[in-house]
């Protein structure tokens, strides 16, 4: 049984900052790739972050471009997301997914069909 448990949601003021977390454990989990999903209120989940995780690289959303950080954790299948200079349009449901089968270089980490497991999401909410 994989579990994938996000924490660090809350509000915050315009221009401010939160860092989320996310953990991914279980006896079988093999992390291949960490990303960050976001569902604005009304709106379909879209990609915001990711992180193949050995090689250690990343991709971003262009709205998260130059303000979001995805960032491996010390502790094992941890991972993070530093996000600054926010905005209202930031408020949304983030989810932690992560892909524990084996998969090539690092085509498709936007796409929410390549991750097997998800969070059950936080919530951030930024006023304006």
């Amino acid at each position: 049984q994989v579990q994938v448990v996000e924490t660090g949601g809350g509000l915050v003021q315009a221009g401010g900052s939160l860092r989320l977390s996310c953990t991914a454990s279980g006896r079988t989990f093999s992390n291949y790739a960490m990303a960050w999903f976001r569902q604005p209120p009304g709106k379909e989940r879209e990609f915001a972050a990711a992180i193949r995780w050995t090689y250690g690289f990343t991709s971003y959303a262009d709205s998260a471009k130059g303000r979001f950080t995805i960032s491996r954790g010390d502790a094992t299948n941890t991972m993070y997301l530093q996000m600054n200079s926010l905005k209202p349009e930031d408020t949304a449901v983030y989810f932690c997914a992560a892909r524990s089968s084996p998969m090539a270089g690092v085509a498709g980490l936007s796409n929410p069909g390549l991750y097997e497991y998800w969070g059950q999401g936080t919530q951030v909410t930024v006023s304006s």
